[in-house]
């Protein structure tokens, strides 16, 4: 990790941070506590270099007892240092908004159920940098001892996988089954009782085509007036249409179902640690670590009752995405339900973003003594 130009990180103090001390910081908290644990425990984002991410012992060289000795505020200003992002790319930044679909679901295949949400399958492998290299497969399979690319999200539809047993759970639509693909994860609610949390567990590695652009280039929409809710109504009133848009995107999602104790805890994010609504933030993986706290300042969306207003806060980086990439880009978790798909689906604001980096990698960036 080296040091970058100071178009890209600007150190800064935390009384110059535009209203860090208006922000109640006792769930930021919390929920870098969940960050730090797994750091301890699994450090999964570690299997992977993040260029500001450091060393895991540049996070655990915070003690655990200052989690309880401190107050919050004071805990932050302590461990870490503010360091203002600057994009070179977008320089206005983007911020956009995901949360976990909700839908109706069975055990068992029906004429009312028809569509499968997979497992993964076990010949589904992501390969090593080498053969990415060679063959330009992140995922696939192995045939003849050959990598080759899996089946598409059309093949995989029609009926690549019927019949292994690999599904986990039955929905009503295809609409339903895209959303949570989408989204990464979804709460199902079964028809004979009980619920299903379902969690992102592999991807095809085919090519992801939003296509939210695909509709954008039919004119159905601008990308002023663009949402979920928007692409969602146009789904459902052209459903014979809407298959073949699906297939417009090859990459295709499965899940598994996980354990999650109460109803008040979030969807898992690839951190591995479970996503707490309006503070954890999918983020650039290539980029940020899982762990990172990361103040924002953007807006609301438009669509907000009562009016936009001013999203101020500390975030904590906590899960990622395809289509989030660059160092002013992040995907606010809005939580579940009625409220959080609304804001979700509307939000697309510019902004700003002040990274909290541990002193530690401050240090080797130059950007603190």
């Amino acid at each position: 990790m080296t040091s970058l130009p100071s178009s890209i990180l600007q150190a800064t103090s935390f009384h110059q941070v535009e209203a860090w001390q208006t922000d109640d910081l006792s769930s930021a908290l919390e929920t870098f506590k969940r960050s730090y644990n797994e750091i301890k425990s699994g450090a999964h984002g570690f299997k992977r270099s993040a260029q500001f991410g450091g060393h895991k012992q540049d996070w655990l060289a915070i003690p655990l007892r200052d989690f309880t000795a401190l107050s919050p505020r004071r805990f932050f200003e302590r461990h870490f240092v503010p360091v203002i992002v600057n994009d070179p790319i977008r320089p206005e930044g983007l911020f956009t908004g995901y949360y976990e679909p909700q839908a109706e679901g069975s055990l068992t295949p029906s004429p009312q159920y028809p569509v499968a949400i997979y497992r993964r399958p076990p010949e589904l492998v992501g390969f090593d940098a080498e053969t990415q290299k060679t063959s330009g497969l992140a995922y696939g399979q192995i045939k003849d001892g050959q990598p080759h690319a899996f089946a598409t999200r059309q093949q995989i539809e029609q009926g690549a996988l019927a019949g292994r047993g690999l599904e986990l759970v039955w929905l009503k639509n295809w609409v339903d089954a895209f959303f949570i693909h989408i989204q990464g994860s979804g709460r199902i609610t079964l028809n004979t009782g009980g619920t299903i949390r379902l969690a992102y567990a592999a991807k095809n590695g085919q090519p992801y085509t939003s296509i939210g652009g695909e509709l954008l280039k039919r004119n159905v929409a601008t990308p002023e007036t663009m949402s979920m809710q928007v692409l969602r109504r146009w789904m459902d009133d052209n459903p014979s249409q809407a298959r073949e848009l699906m297939w417009c995107n090859s990459s295709f999602i499965f899940f598994r179902d996980i354990e999650v104790p109460g109803g008040d805890l979030g969807a898992l994010g690839a951190q591995q640690v479970n996503l707490t609504p309006l503070r954890s933030l999918a983020v650039d993986r290539s980029i940020w670590m899982y762990g990172t706290p990361l103040w924002l300042n953007t807006m609301t969306p438009l669509e907000t009752w009562g009016g936009p207003r001013p999203f101020q806060r500390l975030m904590i980086a906590q899960d990622t995405g395809t289509a989030i990439r660059g160092y002013v880009r992040g995907d606010v978790y809005w939580g579940w339900g009625e409220e959080a798909a609304h804001l979700a689906g509307h939000m697309k604001s510019q902004g700003r973003m002040t990274a909290l980096l541990p002193q530690a990698v401050a240090r080797r960036l130059q950007l603190s003594s």
